[in-house]
């Protein structure tokens, strides 16, 4: 039962910060510049180096966390890292394909959109597992991200180059 609350954790944490922190960086960078191939390629890096980072991240510290307790087997903070890395990274791809799929002043809209509907996803779904009302935990986790989000369009704007 604790390795299945830490890899939803883990699966949970991926997906809302890549939704969140890459669309924030997609849509500032993509307010800040109308260079195409640049929006392209923040969004890779970022994608690229914050799941590497949240899935070693998540290893190291539930490694730790039983070393802590005394345990020994590490099995299970391996696969949390492992499913960070595969949660970051798959739903990073939601605001990076609308850069490439449609032009950069629409794709803003689309990027965001794209990612609340996954925020929206991931709520309901994470309400459902834990047994609360999926449609309060939906709202919940679109209004946290969506202001999080929010803040990477005002520092695009304020910071445009």
């Amino acid at each position: 039962m604790k390795a299945k609350r830490e890899y939803l954790q883990s699966a949970m944490f991926g997906f809302n910060d890549a939704l969140v922190s890459t669309t924030g960086v997609i849509v500032g960078v993509s307010t800040g510049t109308s260079d195409k191939d640049v929006v392209i390629l923040a969004g890779i890096v970022t994608i690229l180096v914050e799941a590497l980072s949240m899935g070693a991240g998540q290893y190291l510290s539930s490694k730790s966390a039983h070393q802590l307790a005394g345990n020994k087997s590490f099995r299970t903070s391996a696969i949390g890292g492992v499913i960070m890395f595969v949660s970051y990274f798959l739903a990073g791809l939601v605001p990076l394909l609308a850069v490439i799929l449609f032009p950069l002043g629409y794709s803003r809209q689309v990027a965001i959109g794209a990612a609340l509907i996954g925020l929206f996803i991931l709520g309901y779904y994470k309400g459902k597992i834990v047994n609360v009302s999926p449609g309060r935990s939906a709202i919940e986790v679109v209004v946290i991200g969506g202001i999080a989000t929010l803040i990477g369009l005002v520092a695009g704007s304020i910071f445009a180059v």
